[in-house]
């Protein structure tokens, strides 16, 4: 086994972090099924946006092309939110690079069934929490749109404040953002 791969293993293995209920780990292409589901639903297009994913090889490129290279960049990236207790695949968490944001950026999003439950306050407080102490990340932002009241919340109750309202890039909506202090 080459030193590379080696590294690259023990790498991975500490990118698996658990809270009390969730294991986070990182999305790769086994998840493309649950990628597509996640994406397509209303609510994901409706606060998140239309990724146009049509088929398991949509989201399969979706991955390789943008969850994947972020990872081995920067050693994070979007983890797959998996439950202890069923081993289900409820939703995505993750600090992300975007486009026309200086700060990085947290995000989570799960299936309708999962929702007020607790699942994504715990899984981003977690991912805050090994971004900003693990990785060594100052700031942290976080967007939403104006109607979107429950991830407003969540928002702050991560303890980040509203700053301001953006555009991204290839989006013309007006976003609320925020950020850590």
């Amino acid at each position: 086994m080459s030193l590379k791969r080696n590294l690259q293993d023990r790498q991975n293995a500490a990118d698996f972090y658990e809270t009390e209920r969730l294991i986070l780990r990182p999305m790769s292409l086994e998840d493309a099924g649950f990628i597509l589901d996640l994406y397509n639903r209303p609510k994901f297009i409706q606060f998140i946006g239309n990724r146009n994913l049509k088929t398991v090889a949509d989201a399969e490129n979706y991955i390789q092309n943008r969850f994947l290279p972020q990872f081995d960049r920067l050693g994070y990236g979007n983890y797959l939110m998996i439950t202890k207790e069923g081993n289900h695949k409820i939703g995505g968490v993750g600090i992300f690079e975007r486009e026309g944001l200086d700060v990085l950026d947290i995000g989570f999003s799960l299936l309708d069934e999962f929702e007020r439950k607790g699942y994504a306050y715990e899984a981003a407080s977690k991912i805050k929490s090994v971004g900003m102490n693990d990785f060594g990340l100052k700031k942290i932002s976080a967007i939403t749109t104006k109607d979107n009241f429950a991830s407003q919340k969540l928002i702050e109750k991560l303890g980040l404040q509203f700053r301001k309202y953006v555009t991204i890039p290839d989006d013309p909506e007006e976003l609320m953002y925020y950020e850590t202090e």
